[in-house]
């Protein structure tokens, strides 16, 4: 075997054990919070001034708008690159109503699927370690190496890299979950998984409004109120200034 064809079939085994540390390689630690104490200045609020109070509200702006105390999350599968999608729904839903709070969720696959996705590794690792030394395991089982394994090894570099491609599909397959779905203050407004397409952003918005309660009323829909109305009696005189 010279050295290109050793290159070509150490590339797969290469990417496919970087898959495997990345799969199962723990949590990096999470950042430590910078520290923001600092002495306080001459000009800041002590505690026991009646002040203080006044002085926290003014320094952090309230959001105010019509959508306030409506939480909409957005849970979509990350596997599927869907998060683009999710990213363009959620800035057009904090535009078109200002105060609202969307949340951006991974939607996991069912649990047999999860589990199926853990075991490709392992099921590749076992078959190309076949692959390479079933002249030592199958006699250690007290079997005979089958015709299929010959015609396997004869195209080593051929039968690996299809090991590896065809596992890195099957657990992206097992992995994704196809979902976005849409809840609005935890009730379900729109499924993918039902509906088998993603909302248009003049749909959303529309199910979104129709769940927002409307706190103030446009003013050009206004009605008028019953103390501003003029009774006309039909009598213009009263209107006129006096005739000499």
């Amino acid at each position: 075997m010279d050295r290109l064809q050793l290159v070509l079939m150490g590339l797969p085994i290469l990417l496919f054990c970087s898959d495997v540390v990345t799969l199962f390689a723990p949590l990096p630690p999470a950042a430590p919070q910078p520290d923001h104490q600092s002495r306080p200045g001459p000009d800041a609020v002590q505690p026991g001034d009646p002040s203080a109070a006044d002085a926290s509200a003014q320094a952090e702006p309230q959001v105010d708008g019509p959508g306030s105390g409506t939480t909409v999350d957005l849970k979509f599968c990350a596997s599927c690159s869907y998060r683009g999608t999710a990213m363009t729904m959620k800035r057009m839903l904090e535009t078109s109503f200002p105060g609202i709070h969307v949340v951006l969720e991974n939607y996991p696959p069912p649990f047999p699927k999860r589990a199926l996705s853990k075991a490709v590794p392992l099921l590749q690792v076992g078959a190309m370690a076949t692959l390479m030394a079933g002249d030592q395991i199958f006699p250690r089982f007290g079997m005979v190496p089958p015709p299929w394994y010959y015609s396997l090894r004869a195209n080593r570099f051929g039968t690996m890299a299809s090991i590896w491609l065809f596992g890195n599909f099957a657990q992206s397959f097992l992995q994704s979950s196809g979902a976005f779905e849409v809840y609005c203050n935890g009730q379900l407004v729109f499924s993918k998984l039902s509906e088998q397409r993603f909302p248009s952003e003049l749909e959303l918005q529309e199910l979104i409004g129709s769940r927002i309660p409307d706190s103030q009323e446009p003013v050009g829909n206004k009605k008028p109120d019953s103390q501003d109305l003029v009774l006309d009696d039909g009598n213009d005189d009263d209107d006129d200034p006096a005739i000499l």
